[in-house]
Parts: C-alpha cells; sequence; structure tokens
C-alpha cells in the first residue's frame, strides 16, 4: 500500500476488537516513532494493552469500544507544539493504515489521568492529544467534505498538482469534520493557515501532510516563492 492508496483507505474507527498487535507492527511503529522524536524534538510515545485510558465516561461520550492501544502526542509547550505534533501525527497514522491497523484521533474524549499514568511528560512539555489505534470492528465510513473550491484560493487554471494536493488534503481527518484551513497558490508553491476553530492548529498540521504526498512535494512546497 502506498502513502495516496492509505490516505483514500483511512476513516476515523472508534470501535475495535480484542486481538493483540503483532510484535513486528509494533516495533515498526517504535522505530518510526524514535525517528520522529530525533528530527522533530517532540516526545511521541506509543502505549500498547491498555484499556483505562478508554475505559470510563469521556470514552463512553465519544463512543469508544475497545481501544487498548494508542499514541501520545507530547511535545515542548508553547504555540509551535499543535502543527507538528498534527504533522507528524498523521505520518504514524498513514503508516499504522499501511501496516493494517485503524486508527481515530482523539483531542479529548479520553482519561486523561490514565494516560498521564502511562507515559511520560517531562517538564516543558504538554500532552497535545492521543490516537487510538488497532484492530477496528469495521473499516469506518468516509466523511462529508466541503467543496474543493471553498477551501482553497487559486487561479484558473488550476494546476494539476495543486489540485491533486488539495484533493489529498480534503481526505485529513478533522476535529468535529470542521475543515477549518484554507491553501493558497503562492508563486511557485503553497501557503496554508488554519482559521478559528478547536484544534485547528493541529488540523492544519495533518492537512499539509496529505496536501504534500497528494502534490508529490515535500515540505519544500510551502517554501516555494
Amino acid at each position: 500500500m502506498t502513502l495516496q492508496e492509505a490516505i483514500a483507505a483511512r476513516h476515523s474507527v472508534r470501535r475495535y476488537v480484542k486481538k493483540p498487535l503483532p510484535l513486528q507492527i509494533t516495533q515498526r511503529l517504535a522505530e518510526e516513532i524514535d525517528c520522529c522524536n530525533s528530527d522533530t524534538g517532540l516526545h511521541i510515545q506509543a502505549v500498547w494493552n491498555e484499556p483505562k485510558a478508554f475505559g470510563g465516561l469521556a470514552a463512553h461520550y465519544g463512543k469508544f469500544e475497545g481501544v487498548e492501544n494508542y499514541l501520545a502526542l507530547i511535545g515542548p509547550k508553547g504555540p509551535g507544539l499543535e502543527e507538528p505534533a498534527g504533522y507528524w501525527g498523521e505520518h504514524l497514522v498513514l503508516l499504522a493504515q499501511m501496516l493494517g491497523l485503524n486508527t481515530c484521533w482523539v483531542a479529548g474524549t479520553f482519561s486523561k489521568g490514565a494516560v498521564r499514568s502511562a507515559i511520560t511528560v517531562e517538564s516543558g512539555e504538554k500532552l497535545a492529544c492521543v490516537i487510538a489505534l488497532g484492530y477496528g470492528a469495521t473499516q469506518g465510513v468516509s466523511h462529508r467534505s466541503k467543496p474543493l473550491e471553498t477551501l482553497c484560493r487559486c487561479p484558473d487554471p488550476m494546476p494539476g498538482w495543486f489540485r491533486s494536493g488539495m484533493e489529498a488534503a480534503l481526505l485529513a481527518p478533522t476535529a468535529i469534520n470542521q475543515q477549518r484551513f484554507r491553501i493558497a497558490l503562492s508563486g511557485g508553491g503553497a501557503e496554508a493557515k488554519a482559521l478559528l476553530g478547536p484544534n485547528s492548529h493541529i488540523d492544519l498540521g495533518i492537512v499539509k501532510y496529505h496536501f504534500e504526498v497528494g502534490a508529490g512535494r515535500g515540505p519544500e512546497v510551502w517554501q516555494a516563492k
């Protein structure tokens, strides 16, 4: 499965079956987490076989069932945490999809106390959000999307790479499916910004990762002028 295929196949899943994750999968994810942390200064951690985080009232409100594995997205406190947490978190989400797992981004409907008991948050760090993962009871369903043209600013004719990037961005998971972002063509590259809304900067990181994959360009797409 390619990254493009993973983007198309990934849907948020809240119900999971009780099935242990194979060692080769947890090791592969752990290796990639180490790489992400080394490259970015984040402190992402994986928690395996821990049911308490999604065993209380908050998880029930969020309609989660059977979650025993999750990723905790942690990094330095400050306004610069949320976008990279979203970007690299989605990098791991798509890897999990390629490994045959299902996932769901979770901002608040989990037990923060249980998560904090299972992870290490150093002084000066903050838990941004978590990602549930495992074998889904279903593969999830597609979410509704706003029209492409309402989420971008680009004169006609729209370059093919930009349209492909936008099509991938439309498939990005966002809080409450709000899609509170805008992407504009800027010279030979693109500019992206978050609008007001809950977790919109985490969402922006997720969206930017999708756009890069769809456009067939790396992070330099946001620097070209």
